[in-house]
């Protein structure tokens, strides 16, 4: 028998997992296998969630996005967040990281993990804030241990964990000033915590207990970057780069217990600076998957966010990141709308398959190579048909109709596709008498 998804493929079992997922990826299930052995692709996948259809993240397959969901103070509907999730899951988010803060965030949880059919994430920190109700000092570290084990035992597939920000790291990220300071919620929360306690971060100090869990239910880790940059300013400093060195160590870790590691990434980084990034984080790490949120390529653009970050998060995926976490247009300023959910996922699905032609993934071009045959034959149909937001495409041609069905209202007669048609076939083009 075998304990996780990584425990199986060092055994030589192929897991009925590992057999959907190479289907998927239509990927020999041997060289997927390996991939898996080594840590370099993962199949986050809590033996707990039966409902999950699974995914493979990591090397030579295709990139895959993230949503971010979940209930807060000040927009706690329930049946709204799991209308996101749904609408989410039917566009096609591989996975939903709940991040609710409020209320009864243990149902919210559950009934993900038994209905969703996508990988399931949380950020335990934030549960045990919610959970135990007290200020935050006086939370144990016994206690935020137990939330790990709550969130294994709900079924949970990968779980943020900020155990890279230690005592030594807190230190050195106080002699080195940042203008945006910690702007992981998950880690200003601990850091705050060790502050006002005196103690080591209990999940860097408790980490084998950690993996302990994680092994049991067959979760993934995801090591959270606590000193992510927050902002162009901050990018590539000492602190973000001293937790990178920590992770790395981590990930060895969490390999030696089988347990399936993805590693977090930024945040705000200007262009010039992200293949390098993903460069050291693939040595460091050795080719553990990098999970990356944006980057954010320039901090100028709130309620365009989706778009900075489709722009960072395409070229990191072309240069080593295989999960993007999406960004939507509310990013910085509100919790996001069932529309705001739909940009940011088509923004990031757009930046994925950007990276995956990039990269030379099998059959990721023969979709362009699809439309741009509809498009020379003005197969209107079909363009719409294969197009990433169908319904915005028919909607947009709907809204301006041409005078003529072969052409669109921005050409008309000089579509240079249909005279280039026309004149190649033979026939006389005039343009202005047609």
């Amino acid at each position: 028998m075998y304990t996780t998804q990584m425990d199986a493929a060092r055994k030589g079992i192929v897991t009925k997992e590992l057999k959907i997922v190479a289907q998927k990826e239509n990927f020999d299930v041997k060289e997927l296998q390996e991939l898996v052995a080594k840590g370099q692709v993962i199949i986050p996948c809590n033996k707990l969630h039966t409902s999950i259809n699974p995914n493979g993240i990591g090397d030579k397959l295709r990139t895959k996005i993230n949503v971010n969901l979940g209930v807060s103070r000040d927009c706690k509907d329930m049946d709204v967040e799991l209308k996101k999730v749904n609408e989410a899951v039917a566009m096609g988010a591989e996975s939903i990281m709940d991040l609710s803060s409020y209320g009864d965030t243990r149902k919210f949880r559950k009934k993900l993990t038994t209905e969703c059919e996508a990988i399931i994430g949380t950020v335990p920190i934030y549960d045990a804030v919610v959970y135990y109700h007290k200020p935050l000092k006086e939370i144990t570290s016994e206690e935020w241990i137990d939330i790990v084990r709550m969130h294994g035992e709900d079924g949970v597939d990968f779980m943020t964990i900020h155990c890279g920000i230690n005592k030594e790291t807190a230190h050195r990220f106080k002699r080195n000033k940042r203008l945006t300071n910690i702007v992981s919620r998950g880690g200003s929360i601990i850091f705050a915590w060790m502050e006002m306690t005196g103690n080591e971060n209990p999940f860097y100090e408790r980490y084998d207990e950690i993996l302990d869990i994680c092994q049991k239910y067959d979760i993934t880790m995801s090591l959270g970057d606590a000193c992510r940059p927050g902002c162009l300013e901050d990018a590539s400093d000492v602190s973000q780069l001293e937790e990178l060195i920590t992770l790395a160590e981590l990930t060895k870790r969490a390999w030696e217990k089988d347990v399936q590691v993805m590693v977090e990434g930024p945040g705000h980084m200007p262009i010039n600076q992200i293949e390098a990034n993903m460069c050291i984080q693939k040595e460091l790490c050795k080719g553990a998957p990098f999970y990356v949120l944006g980057p954010l390529v320039t901090d100028i653009a709130p309620g365009y966010d989706h778009i900075t970050a489709a722009i960072g998060g395409a070229i990191a995926a072309t240069h080593g990141a295989s999960f993007l976490c999406y960004v939507t247009p509310a990013e910085h300023l509100r919790l996001p709308t069932l529309e705001d959910v739909k940009e940011g996922i088509i923004a990031s699905r757009i930046a994925a398959h950007a990276a995956d032609i990039g990269k030379g993934i099998p059959g990721a071009k023969e979709w362009d190579f699809q439309m741009s045959q509809a498009r020379k034959n003005l197969d209107w149909e079909t363009m719409f048909e294969l197009g990433i937001d169908s319904d915005k495409a028919r909607r947009y041609r709907e809204m301006a109709q041409p005078e003529k069905e072969d052409t669109c209202s921005m050409c008309g007669n000089f579509c240079a596709v249909k005279n280039m048609n026309r004149i190649l076939d033979g026939e006389i083009v005039s343009i202005f008498d047609e």
